[in-house]
């Protein structure tokens, strides 16, 4: 009998913790509107992620039976986030500094994962800056304070680091863009301090740099986002407001962009993505918007602008564009990534 009384009391409890939602005014967010673009090309919003509770699912009565009577577990949740690269699996993984960690989300499968390595006696991670996979699903995070990348396997299972120094120095003064070349696994990594581009084997060796100091082509200023993609290596060449592209060999080919503060030109360029029709994406940060370029650099469209709402950024930084035109958008001040996707002419029955 005494326990029959309790599990009413209990019951009375998840009761009034979760009331009867029939009847309530609840005013939905406004999601933002298409982007209609020529030749019946479009752009559309899909969603956001801004902590693992987008991925869970919906929790059922016996999960928040135990919430009340035990307390509701504490969820990651987006606190800087940087960097944004999607796997093979539809994971989507985000480097957040404010939490020097990686959050990895796994939409398909209703999961979460963290990973992290604080408080580790030997290479501890951070400031994660940017993050990257390869063929295999491998993870690989720059780490900008301690000038070091740190490899996770596609099971989350830490693997290593590169460029840990005898003393525990960083070989890299300050690693920001990664990119990995899927045919051949070289690794390469923008130290932004150095103004290079350092390329690394699968083992993480460093067997060439690309660049020097200056503002010709070839050369960098501060330079920091990486994109490999169809043989191209693009690099943000940040303080010298532009991106330019090269060959795998590291053979300059062409560059996008000026200086300026108007829309086509570069201010303060984060992100960089390319789509199934060979347009460049950028972030530039002084506005909060997405710009779209062709690859002569001529400026097609942009979206976004600054706000809270859904489709406006603050402080935008990382970009990336998976197989099927979703493209991902690191909002950092908002602690978000919100997600779009973008059907072209020729590749709307490829991309659905």
């Amino acid at each position: 009998m005494r326990g029959f009384v309790c599990l009413l009391a209990v019951l009375s409890l998840v009761s009034n913790a979760f009331p009867a939602q029939k009847g309530k005014n609840t005013v939905p967010v406004a999601a933002p509107p298409d982007i209609l673009l020529e030749g019946g090309r479009k752009l559309i919003f899909e969603r956001t992620l801004s902590s693992e509770l987008d991925v869970r699912g919906k929790r059922g009565f016996w999960s928040k039976l135990v919430d009340v009577v035990a307390g509701e577990p504490e969820y990651k949740r987006m606190v800087r986030p940087y960097g944004v690269a999607v796997d093979s699996r539809g994971r989507i993984i985000v480097s957040d500094p404010g939490i020097s960690g990686v959050h990895v989300f796994d939409p398909g499968a209703n999961k979460y994962s963290h990973l992290e390595r604080i408080d580790k006696t030997k290479d501890p991670m951070i400031e994660p800056q940017c993050v990257a996979v390869d063929a295999n699903d491998n993870i690989y995070v720059t780490d900008s304070k301690a000038g070091k990348v740190f490899k996770w396997n596609s099971k989350g299972k830490y693997v290593g680091v590169f460029g840990s120094l005898k003393g525990g120095e960083g070989y890299f003064k300050r690693p920001t863009g990664i990119a990995v070349d899927a045919k051949t696994q070289h690794i390469y990594v923008a130290d932004t301090l150095r103004h290079r581009i350092y390329v690394l084997d699968p083992e993480g060796r460093v067997t060439k740099a690309i660049g020097q100091p200056g503002a010709g082509n070839g050369e960098f200023n501060y330079p920091t986002e990486l994109l490999i993609k169809n043989g191209v290596l693009a690099v943000v060449d940040a303080m010298n407001f532009r991106v330019q592209l090269f060959d795998a060999g590291g053979n300059f080919i062409s560059s996008i962009g000026q200086r300026g503060d108007r829309a086509g030109s570069l201010f303060r360029v984060k992100g960089l993505a390319i789509d199934s029709e060979n347009h460049v994406y950028l972030v530039e940060g002084l506005r909060g918007t997405v710009q779209v370029f062709d690859t002569e650099g001529r400026l097609l469209y942009d979206f976004g602008g600054r706000g809270t709402e859904l489709g406006k950024f603050q402080l935008p930084t990382g970009l990336f564009i998976n197989p099927q035109d979703r493209v991902f958008v690191v909002d950092s001040y908002n602690r978000r990534v919100q997600v779009f996707r973008y059907f072209g002419q020729a590749g709307q029955g490829k991309n659905r």
